[in-house]
Protein backbone atom coordinates (compact mmCIF):
# COMPACT_ATOMS: atom_id res chain seq x y z
CA UNK A 1 0.00 0.00 0.00
CA UNK A 2 2.50 2.38 -1.06
CA UNK A 3 0.95 6.02 -0.68
CA UNK A 4 3.10 8.18 0.84
CA UNK A 5 0.64 8.98 3.68
CA UNK A 6 2.33 10.43 6.77
CA UNK A 7 1.38 9.04 10.43
CA UNK A 8 2.47 11.09 13.44
CA UNK A 9 2.83 9.20 16.17
CA UNK A 10 3.01 10.25 19.68
CA UNK A 11 3.66 9.93 23.20
CA UNK A 12 5.91 10.20 25.96
CA UNK A 13 10.15 10.97 26.16
CA UNK A 14 10.28 8.36 28.49
CA UNK A 15 8.39 5.02 28.37
CA UNK A 16 7.85 2.03 30.08
CA UNK A 17 9.35 -1.32 28.39
CA UNK A 18 5.58 -2.24 27.22
CA UNK A 19 5.14 0.90 26.37
CA UNK A 20 7.66 0.81 23.86
CA UNK A 21 7.14 -2.35 22.57
CA UNK A 22 3.37 -0.97 21.31
CA UNK A 23 5.06 1.78 20.03
CA UNK A 24 7.64 -0.59 17.75
CA UNK A 25 4.92 -2.31 16.48
CA UNK A 26 3.36 0.47 15.33
CA UNK A 27 5.91 1.95 13.80
CA UNK A 28 6.33 -1.75 11.90
CA UNK A 29 3.41 -1.54 10.69
CA UNK A 30 3.53 1.97 9.93
CA UNK A 31 6.48 1.19 7.95
CA UNK A 32 4.52 -2.24 6.13
CA UNK A 33 2.16 -0.42 4.76
CA UNK A 34 4.07 2.10 3.14
CA UNK A 35 3.43 5.04 4.96
CA UNK A 36 5.91 7.73 6.12
CA UNK A 37 6.31 8.23 10.21
CA UNK A 38 6.42 11.66 11.43
CA UNK A 39 7.30 12.45 15.42
CA UNK A 40 9.47 14.25 17.49
CA UNK A 41 12.71 12.82 16.83
CA UNK A 42 13.46 12.11 20.63
CA UNK A 43 13.26 9.39 23.18
CA UNK A 44 10.55 7.36 24.73
CA UNK A 45 7.75 6.47 22.21
CA UNK A 46 9.09 8.21 19.42
CA UNK A 47 12.59 6.05 19.22
CA UNK A 48 10.95 2.81 19.59
CA UNK A 49 8.27 3.70 17.33
CA UNK A 50 11.27 5.05 14.55
CA UNK A 51 13.39 1.77 15.42
CA UNK A 52 10.01 -0.23 14.61
CA UNK A 53 9.66 1.64 11.42
CA UNK A 54 13.05 2.27 10.46
CA UNK A 55 13.82 -1.95 10.98
CA UNK A 56 11.32 -2.76 8.71
CA UNK A 57 11.69 -0.30 5.79
CA UNK A 58 9.91 2.24 6.50
CA UNK A 59 10.54 6.00 6.30
CA UNK A 60 11.15 7.97 9.50
CA UNK A 61 10.89 11.96 10.14
CA UNK A 62 11.78 13.76 13.25
CA UNK A 63 10.54 17.10 13.87
CA UNK A 64 13.06 18.23 16.72
CA UNK A 65 12.05 21.14 19.34
CA UNK A 66 15.87 22.30 19.54
CA UNK A 67 18.63 23.41 16.69
CA UNK A 68 20.22 20.76 16.72
CA UNK A 69 19.58 17.89 14.11
CA UNK A 70 22.29 15.73 15.85
CA UNK A 71 19.66 15.61 19.15
CA UNK A 72 17.54 12.80 17.09
CA UNK A 73 17.18 9.34 17.89
CA UNK A 74 19.26 7.27 16.05
CA UNK A 75 16.45 5.88 13.81
CA UNK A 76 15.67 9.04 12.23
CA UNK A 77 16.39 9.40 8.60
CA UNK A 78 15.36 12.93 8.18
CA UNK A 79 15.39 15.29 11.53
CA UNK A 80 14.30 18.54 11.46
CA UNK A 81 15.44 21.13 13.82
CA UNK A 82 12.94 23.85 14.55
CA UNK A 83 13.94 25.66 17.78
CA UNK A 84 10.42 25.80 18.58
CA UNK A 85 10.65 23.61 21.75
CA UNK A 86 7.12 21.99 22.19
CA UNK A 87 5.49 24.50 20.08
CA UNK A 88 7.09 22.05 16.99
CA UNK A 89 4.30 19.71 18.39
CA UNK A 90 1.62 22.02 16.15
CA UNK A 91 4.02 20.29 13.15
CA UNK A 92 4.15 16.52 14.46
CA UNK A 93 0.60 16.95 14.00
CA UNK A 94 0.26 19.10 10.92
CA UNK A 95 2.46 16.71 8.89
CA UNK A 96 -0.31 14.13 9.24
CA UNK A 97 -3.16 12.51 7.56
CA UNK A 98 -3.21 10.21 11.01
CA UNK A 99 -1.83 10.53 14.71
CA UNK A 100 -1.53 7.46 17.03
CA UNK A 101 -1.04 8.32 20.35
CA UNK A 102 0.58 6.19 22.53
CA UNK A 103 1.07 7.48 26.60
CA UNK A 104 2.99 10.79 27.38
CA UNK A 105 2.47 13.24 29.65
CA UNK A 106 1.43 17.18 28.65
CA UNK A 107 3.10 17.26 25.38
CA UNK A 108 1.07 14.35 24.51
CA UNK A 109 -1.70 15.64 25.83
CA UNK A 110 -1.17 18.88 23.02
CA UNK A 111 -0.37 17.29 20.31
CA UNK A 112 -3.80 15.52 20.79
CA UNK A 113 -5.56 18.44 21.31
CA UNK A 114 -3.90 20.34 18.17
CA UNK A 115 -4.92 17.21 16.67
CA UNK A 116 -8.71 17.58 17.25
CA UNK A 117 -8.40 21.21 16.33
CA UNK A 118 -7.19 20.60 12.91
CA UNK A 119 -9.47 17.67 12.54
CA UNK A 120 -7.24 15.29 12.09
CA UNK A 121 -8.16 11.73 13.23
CA UNK A 122 -6.55 10.11 15.89
CA UNK A 123 -5.96 6.50 17.34
CA UNK A 124 -5.77 7.03 20.81
CA UNK A 125 -4.15 3.54 22.48
CA UNK A 126 -2.75 7.00 24.97
CA UNK A 127 -3.68 6.83 28.81
CA UNK A 128 -5.92 9.87 27.69
CA UNK A 129 -9.68 9.37 27.82
CA UNK A 130 -10.54 11.92 25.31
CA UNK A 131 -13.70 12.71 23.45
CA UNK A 132 -13.05 13.07 19.38
CA UNK A 133 -10.50 10.41 19.40
CA UNK A 134 -11.10 7.11 18.41
CA UNK A 135 -9.69 4.96 21.27
CA UNK A 136 -8.59 1.25 21.21
CA UNK A 137 -7.36 -0.97 23.56
CA UNK A 138 -5.11 -3.57 21.28
CA UNK A 139 -2.30 -2.91 18.65
CA UNK A 140 -4.41 -5.06 16.44
CA UNK A 141 -7.37 -2.80 16.95
CA UNK A 142 -5.22 0.02 16.15
CA UNK A 143 -3.27 -1.24 12.86
CA UNK A 144 -6.45 -2.33 11.31
CA UNK A 145 -8.23 1.91 12.16
CA UNK A 146 -4.60 2.73 10.22
CA UNK A 147 -5.40 0.74 7.13
CA UNK A 148 -8.71 1.94 7.45
CA UNK A 149 -8.22 5.65 7.69
CA UNK A 150 -5.73 4.87 4.93
CA UNK A 151 -8.05 3.75 2.51
CA UNK A 152 -9.95 6.61 3.14
CA UNK A 153 -7.69 9.43 2.72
Amino acid sequence: MSNNKVISVIGGNKCSDETGKIAQEIGKNIAKLGAILVCGGLGGVMEAAAKGAKENGGLTVGILPGERKTDANPYIDIAIPTGLGLARNTLVVKAADLIVALPGEYGTLSEISFALIFKKPVINLSNWDISGTIKVNTIEEAVNLIKKELKNK
